[in-house]
């Protein structure tokens, strides 16, 4: 995995907030910059796929890990 330009933790809360999350810091990111983000909610798997396809952003990365899913997005 590509080291993240900025991580946010997004563990503990649902839908809708780790995508609200992701696109406030997407907002202040530079084009091609990488943002990582930790949930705890097994639907933002497929919550940040949708978001990716709706805005433009490459997903460029999922993963599970010990119950908690990790969200590389490339800002577009």
């Amino acid at each position: 995995m590509k080291p993240a330009h900025i991580e946010v933790d997004t563990r503990g809360l649902h839908c809708p907030l780790p995508i609200l999350k992701a696109k406030k810091a997407l907002a202040d990111m530079a084009s091609g910059e990488l943002l990582q983000v930790v949930s705890t909610d097994p639907n933002s798997v497929r919550d940040f796929q949708a978001f990716a396809k709706q805005t433009g952003n490459e997903l460029v990365e999922q993963l599970e890990w010990h119950n908690e899913f990790v969200h590389v997005l490339r800002r577009r």
